[in-house]
């Protein structure tokens, strides 16, 4: 219902600031730009399901695989008191359990094409045990925000933007990142676990949270004794070869258990096909609603309010020049990009604006593209308190990745 209202405001805002547009600045080409802007959209959202079908089909026969040569069962065994702590109406022990883990741990390598498909599995794994299909449940509010909010440990495909652009460190922003996407994940964990009325005081969560800290901590400790370019190998070797490593081990796995290999995958496969198809509806809807607030002008309009808010303070309004990634990065993950490269492009790499940019790019993830994906594939129409939790975690982010951006590169 909320992303309702939000996808109906969107044109209504679009249209009213195209109008202010025509008639106070006599801009004829803005309702021209409006519609073709729907086309472009709607274009790019059914270009983007075309390439995640193919994903989602080579990703879901890999899951399938996993989930009949016992992996899942093992993964969901490993994390099983943390996660039945966190989502208390998941049967112990469920196949999601793993399908989660999995995608959480591809979202903190940056692997976003590997991610999505395994988010979607544990989704649809979810749904299964869902009693009102048409309305989300806490297991699957949780589990959203936490994809939403996009805990990332290793920023690679920003460390390789900032390299094209010859910045003189590509990796500076790789703590800042971590940081900012540390304090957006426990924000929405908390804003749902307040909601839900999780216990975070608990001692295995405690334990669990505590000991994932600790490992971060001792990663960047290690990652921190190397140089650049190191680093940068490190990191995408580090990453692909655990990918690939779960490939094999979801293989040999499965060749033990006697499973045909092969016939599971195309099983797999197949409904990962299907989910493809099933969510291009919604992911066109929410790209074309984003695509018209865009082509009016409202996201300038809105840049330009906040920056004539801070001055009234006499606040340094530097990061201002980089807000257009924040607030775009919620609802287009290629805009939030596009919206980054152009910071850079414009202010300099290793300008401020430049940095700060990379820092909103990866402090949080695309809430309405995911609320829009995820839910739309189990045909979840009443999202309830997922979309206001995730964007509590985007803000979290954004506030955390601008303060962190002053006190590295301020």
């Amino acid at each position: 219902m909320v992303l309702n209202y939000i996808w109906i405001a969107f044109f209504l805002i679009a249209f009213v600031v195209a109008l202010v547009r025509l008639i106070f600045f006599q801009d004829y080409q803005v309702f021209s730009d409006l519609v073709n802007s729907t086309f472009d959209y709607a274009r790019t959202g059914f270009e983007i399901s075309l390439g995640l079908t193919g994903v989602l089909t080579l990703w879901m026969g890999f899951m399938k695989i996993a989930e009949k040569g016992g992996m899942v069962a093992i993964l969901s065994k490993a994390i099983g008191p943390l996660f039945s702590r966190l989502f208390p109406s998941l049967p112990k022990n469920h196949p999601a359990y793993g399908s989660m883990m999995m995608n959480l741990a591809a979202n903190m390598l940056g692997l976003d094409n590997a991610a999505t498909p395994m988010g979607l599995k544990a989704m649809q794994e979810m749904q299964n045990v869902n009693p009102q299909k048409d309305r989300a449940s806490d297991a699957q509010i949780m589990f959203l925000v936490l994809n939403t909010s996009g805990l990332t440990i290793i920023p690679i495909s920003i460390m390789v933007y900032r390299a094209q652009f010859q910045a003189a460190n590509p990796a500076d922003i790789f703590l800042p990142i971590l940081l900012a996407t540390f304090f957006s994940t426990m924000v929405g964990l908390i804003a749902v676990a307040i909601v839900q009325r999780i216990k975070l005081h608990d001692p295995v969560v405690l334990a669990y949270l505590g000991g994932a800290t600790a490992i971060v901590a001792a990663m960047l400790w290690g990652l921190s004794q190397l140089n650049n370019e190191q680093l940068r190998t490190v990191s995408l070797l580090a990453a692909n070869l655990l990918l690939f490593t779960f490939i094999i081990t979801f293989m040999v796995r499965a060749l033990i258990k006697k499973v045909n290999v092969y016939e599971a995958f195309i099983e797999g496969g197949k409904e990962g096909f299907g989910v493809a198809v099933k969510i291009i509806p919604y992911l066109i809807a929410i790209l074309v609603g984003i695509g018209v607030f865009r082509a009016s002008g409202a996201m300038d309009f809105l840049i330009a309010g906040i920056e004539w808010f801070f001055s009234l303070f006499n606040a340094d309004t530097r990061f201002v020049d980089a807000l257009p990634t924040a607030l775009m990065k919620p609802l287009s993950g290629s805009g939030a990009r596009g919206m980054m490269i152009d910071a850079m492009n414009t202010h300099g790499v290793d300008s401020f604006a430049g940095r700060l940019a990379c820092i909103l790019q990866g402090s949080t993830d695309t809430t309405f593209y995911i609320l829009a994906v995820y839910f739309g594939s189990v045909g979840i129409k009443n999202s309830r308190y997922a979309l206001s939790c995730g964007l509590i975690a985007d803000l979290a982010g954004i506030v955390a990745a601008i303060l962190i951006g002053y006190l590295f590169f301020g």
